[in-house]
């Protein structure tokens, strides 16, 4: 059983990603849709959908690649783990690797990007970060 579905989620798009593989399947939970809807808005994944499969649900994730084959996604990794987690007030999360990045922050108004989180004026834990 896993007990961190987001470092699951991330670990899977990562492996999935470095062997060049369509598509990917994840652990469903709130936390890991909204994670995946940001990837999507910033152009990380191509797309993504849930399954139901019985009692459990999963997320079937399609990544991206450019037009030359390469992997759009060059590191995914957490920032706050189980054992330390990370929170930051709104005015230092404001870029992250000069813009190419994102920071995904979950806030009291839900789970966002940096840069709109920084635009709304809250701050709130680090889940992970993508470029």
């Amino acid at each position: 059983m896993v007990n961190d579905l987001v470092a699951d989620a991330l670990t899977r798009i990562r492996n999935a990603s470095m062997r060049k593989l369509e598509v990917t399947k994840l652990l469903h939970s709130k936390l890991v849709e909204s994670v995946v809807k940001i990837f999507q808005e910033k152009g990380y994944i191509e797309s993504y959908n849930i399954v139901e499969d019985g009692p459990k649900k999963f997320i079937n994730v399609v990544l991206k690649y450019d037009e030359h084959g390469n992997k759009v996604i060059t590191e995914v990794k957490m920032i706050s783990k189980q054992g330390r987690r990370v929170y930051k007030p709104n005015s230092e999360i404001k870029k992250f690797k000069n813009g190419y990045g994102t920071i995904v922050v979950s806030t009291s108004k839900g789970v966002l990007p940096n840069e709109v989180a920084h635009k709304e004026g809250v701050g709130g834990e680090l889940i992970c970060s993508i470029w």
